[in-house]
């Protein structure tokens, strides 16, 4: 039975952080739709090309850190969370 509880543990960490690591897709998308954004606008007005890439930039980190926030979650889930749920079902148990 503890096996089975146990098995449950990592397989729902496993899940999530599988889960989690697809926030990846949408500053991804994002960002190429910013930088042909950034291209079109520059094709137009040239001469403000500092302003736009500036803009893109900043843009774009921003948008950046949801991909990151994911990695970070993904990885907590996959190293940490499955040591402290085990260790919290063995001390609930005794």
């Amino acid at each position: 039975m503890l096996e089975l509880a146990i098995g449950i543990i990592l397989a729902g960490c496993g899940i999530g952080a599988g889960l989690a690591l697809i926030a990846g897709i949408g500053p991804g998308i994002g960002e190429g739709n910013a930088a042909a954004k950034a291209c079109e606008a520059i094709g137009r007005q040239p001469e403000s090309k500092s302003d736009v890439t500036s803009t893109m930039i900043l843009g774009c980190a921003i948008a950046e850190t949801t991909g990151l926030y994911g990695l970070v979650v993904g990885i907590l889930l996959i190293f940490v969370a499955p040591n402290m749920f085990v260790n919290i079902l063995l001390n609930a148990i005794k």
